[in-house]
């Protein structure tokens, strides 16, 4: 069964950077047991896979690395009004979506959970790479704090 929450870590784990929402879910679920109504997922390169990943949910936290136009390593929090897509798809791949084109198919399919927040960090480095750029790799504590400071906001007592 689905819990009522969940914390989708995305991103490719042989292109350095990208691989920071995957590198978190693997963190958090050294933490999982504080968070009996959380689901941990690495939703890996995901594509439409999220849409079922999103569905049945109340709430939803969303990892991924993000070209925002900042320093390398910071992350930003943004719901999904903030978000303005500029990812250009090669349509060569089932698993390559636009996430914020998959949150609004789930939103009109009635399956978006109603709540939905985003953590973006800005990478330093996106190649063929098994590992994160130290820059990123030095703030992964820090990332993970500011992502269970959500998980203690959206976790009600009754989740």
């Amino acid at each position: 069964m689905k819990k009522a929450v969940v914390v989708l870590g995305l991103g490719n784990p042989l292109m350095a950077d990208e691989a920071i929402g995957v590198c978190l879910i693997e963190r958090l679920t050294q933490v999982a047991d504080r968070y009996p109504s959380v689901d941990f997922i690495d939703a890996g390169t995901g594509g439409m896979s999220v849409l079922h990943l999103l569905a049945g949910r109340r709430k939803a936290v969303l990892i991924d690395c993000a070209l925002m136009d900042a320093e390398p390593g910071v992350i930003k929090r943004f719901t999904c009004e903030q978000v303005q897509s500029r990812k250009v798809l090669s349509h060569q791949s089932l698993h390559e979506a636009d996430l914020m084109h998959v949150i609004s198919l789930a939103r009109q399919l009635g399956e978006a959970p109603e709540e939905i927040v985003i953590f973006g960090i800005q990478p330093l480095a996106v190649e063929p790479r098994d590992s994160l750029s130290p820059v990123l790799g030095a703030r992964i504590e820090e990332y993970v704090a500011l992502v269970l400071q959500e998980l203690e906001r959206l976790c009600e007592p009754a989740d």
